[in-house]
């Protein structure tokens, strides 16, 4: 600690200093690359204008939620680091070729590069642990590449390797296959939802074939990429078939639910007995569908609960679909009049509540219809048809309830309820009373 406060140190310190400028940094070698890295700056400046009116008509595109419009805003915003790089890479090529020194300009492309991997990141990926592990793996590469270090490490990470039959697997092969596995499914993913906003548009297509159309097409991309990433590291897929016979019993035995309730995706969205939008009714659960998914369907009853039912349970149970072919619906209401009513007006006054209501269809017309002779009351039922099921079943029913029991007070129409009689008998013998139901 005393030697930082010691002159003849400082002094030393400092000359070590200026000799390894004047060696290392100022010599006609360096100053050569920075008056490259200058130009290619001056270069990319002068470009960015043109590049970026080039790339603005990318973001003109009335889907702002399209990766393509995102990735064109983001490199409208990097048009200089973007064109910088392309000039600063092309002149680090010339000048190796040349075998000239070129170390600061291989500083500066992997400076760019790590920058804008990171930007890029930032913009199109929305997980921050994603975004994050790129940002790192980015600056680490562009750190080893800047000290000369990423040829070694690579070798290092190559020599932890173990041989199984003529497969080589070492830790550059699964850090590689995991990079590359990563980049193809976002891509897969990407293109999947792009084509699921496409066919979204499509006027003459119905949604169950939609959702299957993209399901199809989003099982494929993803198996494509998979196969890919696997071969990009050396994976022979053909060895592969020595272990399916274990792989299908292990499908079978262990993920057969699975791919159960996969296999009835695929079968409700191919007959279309299901879609979204139906008003459904299974194991006790009412309500519409909001997505057929490839393992479950959703489905939000009128508490604004989401129900994640399996698609097996929609194939193996029964299912009643209150939209299949047709919206229209009836329900049927109880009602109880007492015996010494005028049946004619009670049931015409049935029907008369039921047309005060709007949800009400009037073809076929609301009916009324004695249905026996209870105990206490004589039974009628109210049947009425509504075409909107999935604005509720219980409303419209209590809502006419509301209007028979109103227009019935007017009417002076008696609402029984059970009743029991009692008679009061006289026993001779004992000259008690004696009480005795009816």
């Amino acid at each position: 600690m005393q030697k930082l406060f010691d002159p003849q140190y400082i002094e030393t310190q400092f000359l070590a200093l200026r000799d390894w400028l004047f060696s290392e940094v100022l010599v006609l070698s360096s100053l050569g690359q920075l008056i490259f890295i200058a130009l290619a700056f001056l270069v990319a400046w002068a470009a960015r204008p043109l590049i970026t009116k080039g790339i603005g008509k990318l973001s003109e595109i009335n889907e702002p939620e399209l990766w393509v419009a995102k990735l064109a805003d983001a490199l409208a915003l990097m048009a200089l680091p973007v064109v910088w790089i392309i000039v600063q890479y092309f002149s680090s090529l010339i000048a190796e070729f040349a075998g000239w020194p070129h170390h600061l300009m291989t500083v500066t492309v992997s400076l760019l590069t790590a920058w804008i991997i990171i930007r890029l990141t930032a913009t199109l990926i929305r997980d921050k642990t994603w975004s994050k592990l790129i940002s790192v793996t980015a600056w680490t590469i562009a750190a080893l590449n800047i000290t000369n270090l990423l040829d070694q490490t690579v070798a290092f990470l190559d020599s932890l390797s173990m041989d199984l039959g003529e497969l080589h697997v070492s830790a550059l092969t699964v850090i590689k296959g995991m990079m590359a596995l990563a980049v193809l499914l976002w891509l897969a993913q990407m293109a999947s939802r792009t084509l699921e906003k496409r066919v979204a548009k499509l006027p003459n297509m119905t949604p169950s074939v939609q959702v299957l159309l993209t399901k199809l097409f989003k099982i494929f991309v993803m198996t494509i990429a998979i196969v890919a990433a696997m071969n990009s590291v050396g994976i022979d897929l053909t060895g592969l078939a020595v272990f399916s016979g274990a792989v299908g019993v292990g499908i079978g035995f262990g993920m057969q639910k699975i791919f159960a309730n996969l296999i009835s995706g695929l079968l409700i969205l191919a007959d279309k007995s299901i879609k979204p939008g139906d008003v459904i009714e299974v194991a006790g659960t009412y309500g519409w569908v909001n997505t057929l998914g490839g393992r479950y369907a959703s489905v939000i009853t009128r508490d604004g609960v989401e129900h994640l039912i399996p698609n097996e349970e929609l194939i193996n149970q029964r299912v009643s679909n209150w939209t299949f072919s047709d919206t229209e619906i009836r329900l049927k209401l109880p009602i109880g009049v007492s015996y010494d009513t005028d049946l004619p007006h009670a049931i015409e006054t049935c029907i008369k509540a039921a047309q005060a209501e709007g949800r009400i269809i009037t073809s076929p017309k609301p009916t009324c219809l004695i249905m026996g002779f209870g105990d206490s009351s004589i039974d009628l039922e109210l049947r009425v048809w509504i075409r909107d099921p999935h604005n509720g079943i219980s409303n419209i029913k209590s809502a006419v309830f509301l209007q028979v029991w109103k227009l019935f007070k007017e009417e002076g129409i008696e609402i029984p309820f059970p009743q029991r009689v009692l008679h009061m008998a006289q026993d001779e013998n004992t000259n008690e009373k004696v009480e005795a139901l009816a």
